[in-house]
């Protein structure tokens, strides 16, 4: 652990507080780590759980590549194959049961700290196979008929207006996720999960079963997303892989595509661009003859962020054209496009692209071409965003990304302009995504240019400003 932290530039104090800090994010409160505690661990000292799934997470983010625990020289707690892994079942009845444990688990055992800690990320093959068999058709329905009812029984009934109102339900978490951030309503979304799993194990006919699938898919990936949004990552993937196969379940391509854009999205942000790129790839395939418009531009949008991690600029730069093109076609006829897609507007088209420039632009050794390719494209998404006054976490993100291109162009005045911008807008947010990457930003433009007036008042700022990583809920 020694070499890794040494080259994280991090004092002992400031990994304490991270530790710390993560900790009540997970709802571990019986942490409390200090600088002599981190030097025990320099020496030698076995942390106990769950700090060394901290630890991964905090390297992992921090070098932007999945750092095992094993590689930081520590040990991690035994797993249960009922909740580690993503290589599951692809069979209904198994399928609502891990749904149903998980988010039992969640609601009851996160707040002390122990769900996240039972888990460990996926990638790679371990990663990759699995996901492949969201093509593998399905095995056909058992023919052999079931035992005759009692006498005098009714099965379950759900109504037109119950399922439309689950199905309302989620659209409004979706909303409170894009104005509010994922720390918000995280319980209410696992919770209301939860109460569709045991629906999904009454007896419903085969129409209304999908309608159900559908729902706690959506809200699977709901759970995922805003545990990836509040630094839950490992919890986030275990979500995301039920949702795809409660997808699979629900006959739904065009979701389960969007699912896999989600878990590529996490692995980009993981450093693990190769995954990310193989996931999407898989999604673009399994949809390509259903999904609409909006979402392929999305996915050609998540491609070309793919590509610009990996240093590829003619890859990127055609899936960034693929995906401007297709989404010239939005609104052209065909069917009404399901809600979870709607968020991929102009202004999210713009962000997505402008990033990959950006990327693009790092991977270059600071390249001020693509900074200057990016700059635009990013401006137009920060315009759109401030317009739009719903999506407040993709308006911050987009705002921070704006100031990492002016300090690729070395233009840290303009940078301060917009990071104070941010720390206004990631007041009103529960993201820690948000957060984290302010902080990143900060730190850089201290470090580079620390002598100029407006980037000392930046920290200060960061300081006064900022919110404290909110507990996960």
């Amino acid at each position: 652990m020694t070499s890794w932290f040494v080259r994280s530039g991090w004092s002992k104090g400031e990994l304490a507080r991270q530790v710390n800090r993560r900790a009540r994010q997970m709802g571990a409160h019986h942490i409390s780590t200090d600088t002599s505690r981190v030097r025990r661990w320099l020496d030698g000292e076995q942390p106990r759980e769950p700090v060394p799934r901290i630890l991964s997470e905090l390297f992992s983010e921090r070098f932007g590549a999945v750092v095992a625990i094993e590689q930081l020289g520590l040990r991690s707690a035994h797993q249960t194959p009922s909740v580690s892994g993503v290589d599951l079942p692809w069979a209904g009845p198994q399928t609502v049961e891990l749904l149903s444990e998980f988010s039992r688990s969640d609601l009851m055992l996160a707040r002390r700290g122990f769900l996240g800690t039972s888990l460990a990320l996926s990638a790679g093959p371990a990663l990759i196979e699995p996901m492949q068999r969201w093509l593998v058709p399905a095995p056909a329905a058992d023919p052999t008929p079931r035992e005759p009812a009692p006498a005098g029984y009714r099965p379950p009934r759900l109504s037109e207006p119950e399922l439309d109102l689950l199905e309302a339900t989620t659209v409004m978490f979706r909303q409170w996720d894009a104005q509010c951030g994922g720390g918000l309503r995280r319980k209410a979304v696992v919770g209301q999960l939860h109460e569709v799993t045991d629906l999904l194990q009454e007896n419903h006919p085969a129409p209304v079963m999908k309608r159900l699938f559908k729902v706690a898919a959506e809200l699977a990936e709901l759970a995922g997303w805003m545990s990836y949004d509040i630094g839950l990552h490992p919890t986030a993937q275990k979500y995301f892989v039920l949702a795809l196969h409660a997808a699979k379940e629900a006959g739904d391509k065009p979701l389960g595509s969007y699912i896999l854009s989600g878990m590529s999205r996490q692995m980009i942000h993981l450093g693990r661009p190769e995954d990310a790129l193989e996931l999407v790839h898989l999604a673009q395939y399994g949809s390509r003859d259903c999904a609409g418009p909006r979402t392929q531009a999305m996915l050609y949008a998540m491609e070309a962020r793919a590509y610009a991690n990996m240093g590829q600029p003619s890859r990127c730069k055609r899936a960034v054209r693929m995906a401007e093109d297709t989404f010239g076609d939005v609104g052209f006829g065909g069917e009404p496009e399901p809600d979870w897609i709607r968020f991929f507007s102009e202004a999210e088209l713009n962000g997505e692209n402008s990033h990959s420039y950006r990327d693009l632009a790092y991977v270059a050794g600071r390249s001020p071409t693509y900074a200057s390719l990016a700059e635009p494209v990013m401006e137009r998404a920060v315009e759109l965003f401030a317009k739009d006054g719903e999506h407040q976490r993709s308006y911050a993100l987009n705002l921070i990304g704006m100031a990492t291109v002016h300090l690729l162009q070395r233009e840290p005045e303009q940078a301060a302009v917009l990071v104070d911008q941010a720390l206004d807008v990631a007041r009103k947010v529960r993201s820690e995504r948000v957060n984290t990457r302010l902080r990143k930003t900060v730190d850089t433009a201290a470090r580079e240019y620390g002598d100029v007036a407006e980037v000392v008042r930046l920290t200060d700022l960061l300081a006064s400003r900022l919110p404290e990583a909110a507990e996960a809920v």
